[in-house]
């Protein structure tokens, strides 16, 4: 079985619209595991890749809403595709708000789930990818000194090198030669692109530019 393809779980506890929609997914080429209860896929084993969740409303010891702020607490982020044969306005607002990609209520057309399924797949891989790149950039940033970590927060907020040396009590060539290691191990090629990784890693709210 391949592992490396997204995956789209399904929590359906009506065992013939659970197939049914599984089949479908299937039929496009992606991998499809379906689950009657929130239960089983929490006990279940989820391989590191792309996918999504297909979830019914209307569950078994738990309403689909609630299993959606269940999974956010325990930090599954998942994106979260509903549907129902008893939504409302209301419901499919708190819904979205809580973060879903759709709500889609039954029947509703087999290309509307597909398309949710894909928009709800390229946003988890989005994600995953800004959490790789923010995963890198703290490893980064952990190889620097303390020194260096303090200087590179004044640098992004807009201290020049003569303030920054005279607010830590270092000379300016110090404080030129940390600018250096900070762009070398940052791997930083430009002053905006390091002001960029310092937002990503939100330093800008510990020191503000001095009038």
């Amino acid at each position: 079985m391949r592992v490396d393809r997204p995956v789209v779980y399904v929590v359906e506890d009506d065992p013939s619209m659970r197939e049914a929609v599984q089949d479908l997914i299937a039929s496009v080429g992606l991998e499809a595991r379906g689950f009657a209860s929130p239960r089983e896929f929490l006990q279940s084993s989820r391989p590191d890749v792309p996918g999504c969740l297909v979830l019914d409303v209307r569950l078994p010891g738990s309403s689909g809403l609630a299993f959606q702020q269940e999974l956010a607490r325990a930090g599954v982020l998942l994106p979260v595709i509903f549907i129902t044969g008893h939504g409302d306005i209301p419901m499919s607002v708190r819904a979205i708000k809580a973060g879903a990609v759709e709500f889609l209520t039954k029947p509703f057309r087999d290309q509307e789930l597909l398309d949710s399924v894909h928009a709800a797949i390229e946003r988890d891989r989005a994600l995953r990818q800004d959490a790789a790149a923010l995963e890198d950039l703290r490893q980064r940033f952990a190889t620097l000194t303390p020194r260096e970590r303090e200087i590179m927060a004044l640098v992004i907020v807009g201290r020049m090198n003569k303030q920054i040396a005279g607010e830590l009590g270092v000379s300016e060539v110090t404080v030129k030669v940390h600018r250096g290691q900070i762009m070398r191990k940052m791997r930083a090629k430009s002053l905006p692109e390091l002001v960029r990784m310092g937002d990503m890693l939100r330093l800008g709210g510990t020191w503000s530019p001095s009038t």
